[in-house]
């Protein structure tokens, strides 16, 4: 299965660096997935939980409390809490 490179980050503090198999978020216009090879784009979030599936098929999940940005480009996508 097909990775992309994750990066999920608060000011000062890196909670996720490396590959990951999917990503989904709750975005202001709702929930959505990140694959490899996703369409560039940027979303606004919104409060929620995020799940990571990393590629080593373990699932990491964080509690979105605030507004936070997610940014995908070039097959690697940061998301910033």
């Amino acid at each position: 299965m097909k990775t992309f490179h994750l990066t999920v980050a608060r000011v000062g503090e890196n909670l996720f660096d490396g590959e990951a198999l999917s990503a989904s978020l709750p975005g202001s216009e709702g929930v959505f997935e990140i694959l490899a090879g996703h369409e560039a784009f940027v979303s606004l979030l919104a409060k929620g939980e995020m799940h990571v599936r990393a590629a080593n098929e373990e699932m990491f999940h964080f509690e979105i409390s605030a507004d936070g940005i997610a940014e995908v480009s070039r097959n690697q996508a940061t998301v910033l809490l």
